[in-house]
């Protein structure tokens, strides 16, 4: 497996690889031939804090390359957070959980279509990723031993 870090400060870019490393061994202990390239950069205002989708030259329907943005102007806690939580969408796409069509920009869950346009808290997809992020951040703190660091404690 590799993992890119882009941007960010030296801390984030330390922190980030971590997390990724341990949410691959995670999620998707099996799999090693993942690429993971997380770019933390500047977001617009009204934008979402992360991203991940296969990278344009993945293959669709089981991608084994990803690119995750994270902006950068999140405290290292919510950072880290949105990380473990994009790479939960990254372990829903590289087992075919879930598929984007990039035509029509529909969703596909479990092999099944979504049709309708629900509300981002009830897509199938972010209710796992939402469920897992903190549990996963906090097992790695405790992996690193840095429940001490006074951003681990923030709210």
């Amino acid at each position: 497996m590799i993992v890119h870090i882009k941007g960010g400060t030296p801390s984030q870019r330390k922190y980030a690889e971590s997390i990724t490393l341990f949410c691959i061994k995670k999620l998707m202990p099996r799999m090693r031939n993942l690429e993971i390239t997380i770019n933390i950069k500047r977001f617009g205002k009204d934008t979402a804090c992360g991203y991940a989708l296969p990278s344009d030259d993945a293959d669709v329907t089981r991608p084994r390359e990803f690119d995750i943005d994270v902006s950068r102007s999140l405290r290292l806690k919510p950072l880290l957070c949105t990380i473990a939580h994009e790479m939960v969408h990254v372990k829903q796409f590289a087992r075919g959980e879930l598929y984007q069509s990039s035509v029509t920009a529909k969703h596909r869950w479990q092999g099944k279509w979504i049709d309708k346009n629900p509300s981002y808290w009830d897509l199938p997809w972010e209710i796992e990723a939402n469920g897992r992020e903190v549990g996963l951040f906090v097992r790695w703190l405790g992996k690193e031993k840095l429940f001490a660091k006074s951003w681990a404690k923030e709210k």
